[in-house]
């Protein structure tokens, strides 16, 4: 029996909804199997393969497999002190207004051309109580772009228990190398004092100072780190590889400081005891879009700016919008306009009302965590579900899939990371599960 022709095939299973060019994909794929029934399955496959919304039930607020911090801003044609939208950013295209460009590279005063650095820069520098700010792709690139234009073919000290990898493998040795900078160890793995970074400046050409918060693991026991105060008393700039990006240790879009952020150094505050320089990531404890953001002295700032480095990792558009909603946020201390903070904040006895009215599974305190390689072991207390054997594969085929976590045959429902208006989604998708 001959097979259907492919475009025929295709026009069966246009309810799926993906383009045409991609229901032929599925319907080849069919075809070759020796199975044109299966076209429909290939196609909604395909389509699940496609980046789209998730619902975070694991309970780390941060999970990097899930985008990280979710974002909860969208550009708004309002003006900017009426932004307080909290949709999420979606893929459909917006109806509800003409199409518009932005001010992105234009100065309005001028009407000349503008850089797209300057929006993001006063409003980070506000917030982190310093000079100048520069934003660019990750914070891999920021550390990159530091070192290639404050210390190429010069040397930067580094504490030996500082030389961290961080997630894919990427080790602080070796972006220092791609930069052009040259790494010198100083200390032990354990125990690092400021007399060696001294020695070090002493013995060798040193650009900069590089102290790296070992944001993914902690060292305990017989431990001595140089703090930054101490660091900045010796004489070439220091750089603080912040990583996670909390903005502020006093935290004060929340009113107080959480019993979990304990020991997690703030931006404003590294730069205030001498720093020159900080680095840091938007999508962490920050809660925005995914970037690299430099925040210290002006005059290094722009030598970060003018490098060829900098067209290579400047951000887009989109990037930047977001990022400016969300510094506008901390600006006005509205900590609910931030998805992050409004999910970490949410009391404990709240949680669990509401795991109480999802009428499925069993009621339980849980524990989240902060995630994307912050605050290591530190939990933050929450609840949610329980339900008896590994049901994360029956959630996951439920639309939007709904990502939970297994501990030892028993499937968790953290609500943390669960938006209250996905409540009534969630007890569908465990009802699917489970076969009611």
């Amino acid at each position: 029996m001959r097979p259907p022709s492919v475009n025929d095939l295709a026009l069966r299973i246009a309810d799926v909804g993906l383009p045409h060019p991609l229901l032929v994909i599925a319907a080849r794929a069919a075809i070759a199997a020796g199975d044109p029934d299966s076209a429909a399955d290939e196609a909604h496959r395909l389509r699940r393969s496609l980046l789209g919304p998730a619902i975070n039930a694991t309970g780390v607020l941060l999970h990097t497999n899930l985008g990280r911090a979710p974002l909860g801003q969208q550009h708004s044609r309002a003006p900017l002190g009426q932004q307080h939208s909290r949709a999420p950013l979606g893929l459909e295209p917006d109806d509800d207004g003409p199409v518009r460009f932005s001010n992105l590279e234009f100065d309005l005063a001028s009407g000349r051309r503008g850089s797209r650095t300057s929006h993001a820069s006063l409003l980070l520098a506000t917030l982190t109580g310093t000079e100048a700010a520069l934003v660019v792709n990750n914070c891999a690139a920021a550390v990159t772009l530091v070192l290639a234009a404050l210390a190429r073919d010069r040397g930067v000290a580094v504490s030996r228990g500082e030389l961290v990898e961080i997630g894919g493998g990427f080790r602080v040795p070796e972006v220092m190398e791609q930069s052009g900078a040259r790494l010198v160890e100083v200390g032990t793995t354990n125990r690092t004092r400021a007399a060696d970074y001294r020695a070090a400046v002493e013995q060798d050409d040193i650009a900069l100072l590089l102290k790296v918060h070992p944001s993914n693991y902690r060292i305990t026991g017989f431990t001595e780190e140089a703090d930054v105060a101490d660091l900045a008393k010796i004489g070439p700039p220091v750089v603080s590889d912040l990583g996670s990006g909390l903005l502020d240790e006093r935290c004060p879009w929340l009113g107080t400081r959480p019993d979990w952020l304990a020991g997690e150094p703030g931006a404003r505050q590294t730069l205030a005891a001498g720093a020159a320089l900080v680095t840091f990531s938007g999508d962490k404890l920050m809660g925005g879009p995914q970037a690299g953001i430099i925040c210290g002295n002006a005059d290094l700032v722009a030598a970060c700016a003018s490098h060829p480095l900098m067209r290579a990792f400047r951000p887009g558009s989109l990037v930047l919008d977001a990022l400016q909603s969300v510094a506008l946020a901390y600006l006005r201390r509205d900590a609910d306009a931030i998805p992050f903070w409004r999910m970490a904040k949410v009391p404990v006895d709240e949680l669990a009302q509401r795991a109480e009215a999802l009428g499925v599974g069993q009621p339980a305190r849980t524990t989240a965590l902060a995630g994307a390689g912050s605050l290591p072991g530190q939990e933050i207390p929450s609840a949610g579900i329980e339900l008896d054997g590994d049901h994360a594969a029956a959630l996951r085929t439920f639309d939007p899939p709904v990502i939970a976590r297994v501990n030892e045959q028993t499937t968790v429902i953290d609500l943390r990371t669960v938006d209250p208006a996905d409540d009534t989604v969630v007890a569908a998708a465990v009802r699917q599960a489970l076969g009611q």
